[in-house]
């Protein structure tokens, strides 16, 4: 495999090591080195998307790193819970209840 040059992102690493490689290639060299950095959105934009279709599909593990991620992204704590409660409608009551309470949990670890 060649040498990382994108932007250093390990995730898929640090969570599979040797386990899945074509998974951590996906993810680090691909997803995050890749489709992330492109620019036709802006990562706060980017993250707004994802949290939305992670809430939307209720996937409430991955929605615990991007809720987390879209806050270092530059996504207010606010804009967050207003996006989730608006979510709650387009994509059921249970989802955006989830996703709320994941979003408190990490707030409140933070705090």
């Amino acid at each position: 495999m060649a040498e990382n040059t994108g932007t250093g992102w390990t995730g898929g690493k640090n969570a599979f090591g040797g386990f899945a490689p074509g998974l951590v290639h996906y993810t680090d060299r691909v997803l995050f080195d890749e489709v992330w950095e492109r620019e036709g959105l802006s990562k706060r934009d980017r993250s707004l998307v994802t949290v939305s279709a992670l809430t939307a599909l209720g996937k409430m593990d991955q929605l615990r790193f991007h809720l987390a991620f879209a806050r270092q992204n530059g996504v207010t704590d606010e804009e967050l819970r207003e996006a989730l409660l608006h979510l709650a409608f387009y994509s059921g009551w249970p989802n955006g209840m989830g996703a709320t309470s994941v979003l408190k949990n990490i707030v409140e670890e933070q705090d």
